[in-house]
């Protein structure tokens, strides 16, 4: 059983920082890069891999397994977060570098949107409720901005590093798609969302509903490659954009029972958008057990 990062000596702890997740700008990402988990628990419970005699079995082991590496070859930064809800344990790759959520951001644009509605016991339109939904399913950008200046600009971005208990998310003024996160942040983001913080009592459930429809361009990583009963019940949100930094910017979101997901990524615009989409999905591969 491999132990916490926390408890080896400085030597490999080192050596384990330096291929975790985020590479040193020498890497040339010609050779694999390990994300190790920074946490994890005393026991790893594996599948049942016994034979049964019924014809279509149910599974009864775990979803993922979040101990094990997770290694890649790939150019630039990529970071990984997985959040097991029922024991309150994180897990994922370090430094906490943070990169840009672009149009994931908008689950928490219309999260806050919602919330502060229901605080003031008010009934969205249903305009507005069709302009969040395109937001979320689509991912149309027409109307994110009048609802993020609504919740209040930059004020929204800081309410959220509050009530979710992120700790290396910066917002910028005038922006929401600007927004910095951590993979880790990402992941305690998708829970606050999941458990009802987030969007409030009365709104969870529609926001959730939105976030599990989401379908076109918006719809990938994680959710490619979770079993086809586990994909019914995940809520994600994604952003990509190539800035003007000429770099490809890719933020994957998941939540599903007892467990959310974060995924970051940057690399040359060269490289095009599925190349940071096979990112995602292949860290949401590695982490599965069952397939």
């Amino acid at each position: 059983m491999r132990r916490p990062l926390a408890v080896l000596g400085p030597p490999l702890a080192l050596a384990l920082l330096l291929v975790a997740g985020c590479k040193p700008a020498a890497h040339d990402g010609r050779t694999p890069a390990a994300a190790t988990a920074v946490e994890s628990p005393d026991t790893v419970q594996s599948a049942d891999e016994s034979p049964s005699a019924a014809p279509s079995p149910s599974f009864t082991g775990p979803l993922f397994t979040p101990t094990q590496p997770v290694t890649m070859n790939v150019k630039g930064f990529w970071s990984w977060a997985y959040y097991d809800h029922t024991t309150d344990r994180m897990y994922g790759s370090t430094p906490y570098t943070t990169s840009d959520t672009a149009s994931m951001a908008k689950a928490w644009v219309a999260a806050d949107w919602l919330r502060r509605q229901g605080e003031q016991n008010k009934q969205p339109s249903s305009t507005a409720l069709a302009e969040l939904s395109r937001m979320i399913r689509d991912s149309e950008t027409e109307n994110t901005f009048k609802y993020h200046v609504q919740n209040g600009n930059l004020t929204s971005i800081k309410r959220m590093i509050t009530l979710c208990g992120l700790t290396e998310t910066k917002g910028t003024q005038n922006s929401w798609s600007l927004t910095q996160m951590s993979a880790r942040d990402v992941a305690r983001l998708a829970k606050c969302i999941g458990d009802g913080r987030a969007a409030g009592p009365k709104w969870t459930g529609w926001l959730l509903n939105e976030m599990r429809n989401v379908h076109g361009p918006g719809r990938f990583g994680p959710i490619e490659v979770l079993p086809a009963d586990v994909q019914k019940t995940t809520a994600i949100k994604n952003g990509w954009l190539a800035r003007d930094d000429g770099q490809w910017h890719i933020a994957c979101m998941a939540v599903g029972d007892g467990w959310s997901l974060g995924i970051m990524a940057h690399y040359p615009s060269s490289l095009g958008k599925d190349y940071g989409v096979k990112t995602c999905r292949e860290v949401t591969k590695q982490l599965l057990t069952r397939h």
